[in-house]
């Protein structure tokens, strides 16, 4: 047997895409699957940044371009954070990725080692726990509590700061919970954050145009307190429905882009050419779309709730953005790992169970209304008789 270094031993996996490849192996078999597991929109990507992409190929970008990314999508990325943040950037600063999961990883790289200590929210986004496993550090859980919103406490993150913590990942809106911390606690937070200098921050901020009810983003950017402190993570995947086309960008403190550029170039060299193109176009184009796909959902949101929170056994709290609802089953006295699989293997819906996104998802399963309503009313309708057949409703 061939052997491998320890640490792949230690990497993990996100389970959504093991839920749908069981989906969809369902489905071939003839089986009706509702898909409520994927974080995905379920939009099209807009037409005019399409065009942008195969009028780059037709104009023969097709070759390498700076491991940065070219200097066109960086200024394009600058000016819209200026004019959503109201942020002054450096382009730069900023650096081009094929993904979000590609700045998560770098950032890890630089801070997790053995003896180190890196903070990241759980539930949260399993790639988070995965990586600072995988690079030797210990991960610190900051347990997000339903109580809460789901929301970041500032006193409890600061409490947790130790002299061996070398990074804080924050998320919000967050993955899986729908959970958007008050910009009142992120202000208490950053007053704390700006008293361990020695600590990054990478604030994943990839649902900040996703929000609901009047609620407002608060990007870390905005603190110059903390500016040098911080890493953002931001892309095209859920704002213009690009998951596939692999895109992403963060903005990196000035003594931290040099390393983050070297491991681009060690990693993957650079972003796909056209698909730049297709960024700026993104950026400066209409957003029309985006403002629509954001309506769109929250008006599935209200269905995902109202009809979740119907089921006996269920409750569910309103999300305040991404497109995700992480209702409590507790109740049902059911294992979340059990109901993610009977409800898949029995009732034909997929969902994702939430101990996938750390040990304090236990009790929740997380629901994508990446959907339409008509199947998300169906999908909750056949969670509802799964759940009677169980003698739980």
């Amino acid at each position: 047997m061939l052997r491998t270094a320890a640490a792949i031993g230690r990497i993990g996996t996100e389970s959504a895409f093991e839920v749908l490849a069981r989906a969809k192996a369902l489905e071939a078999a003839g089986r009706s699957i509702i898909n409520l597991g994927i974080g995905q929109p379920d939009f099209h990507t807009p037409r005019h940044i399409v065009e942008a992409a195969i009028k780059a190929l037709r104009d023969g970008h097709h070759g390498y371009t700076p491991a940065s990314g070219i200097p066109e999508l960086r200024e394009a990325v600058a000016a819209d954070l200026h004019k959503r943040l109201g942020v002054e950037v450096d382009p730069d600063l900023i650096l081009a990725v094929p993904g979000g999961k590609v700045t998560m990883f770098f950032a890890v790289l630089m801070f997790g080692e053995a003896g180190a200590e890196i903070m990241y929210p759980n539930p949260g986004f399993p790639i988070y726990e995965s990586i600072i496993e995988f690079s030797g550090a210990t991960p610190v859980p900051i347990p997000l509590l339903e109580e809460n919103g789901f929301a970041f406490s500032a006193e409890d993150v600061l409490s947790r700061i130790t002299p061996k913590t070398r990074l804080i990942i924050l998320n919000s809106p967050a993955n899986p919970t729908g959970g958007v911390t008050p910009i009142s606690e992120v202000d208490k937070l950053v007053v704390g954050l700006a008293r361990h200098p020695k600590v990054a921050i990478l604030s994943d901020e990839i649902y900040g145009q996703m929000l609901y009810d009047g609620l407002a983003h608060a990007s870390l950017l905005q603190y110059p307190e903390i500016r040098d402190q911080v890493i953002l993570l931001d892309g095209w995947s859920k704002t213009y429905t690009m998951t596939g086309w692999r895109l992403g960008y963060a903005v990196w403190p000035k003594s931290l882009i040099e390393g983050a550029t070297r491991l681009a170039i060690n990693c993957h060299s650079c972003v796909n050419a056209s698909a730049q193109f297709a960024g700026i176009a993104a950026l400066t184009g209409p957003q029309e779309a985006v403002r629509d796909m954001v309506a769109a959902f929250d008006a599935r949101r209200r269905v995902v709730v109202e009809d979740l929170n119907a089921i006996p056994g269920l409750s569910c709290v309103t999300p305040g953005g991404a497109f995700y609802a992480f209702p409590n089953i507790t109740e049902t006295g059911i294992p979340a790992k059990r109901m993610e699989v009977e409800l898949l293997e029995q009732a034909g819906v997929a969902t994702i169970a939430g101990t996938s996104f750390g040990r304090y998802g236990e009790g929740y399963l997380r629901i994508s209304y990446a959907n339409s309503i008509e199947n998300i009313r169906e999908a909750i309708g056949r969670i509802g008789t799964w759940l009677a057949g169980q003698g739980q409703a």
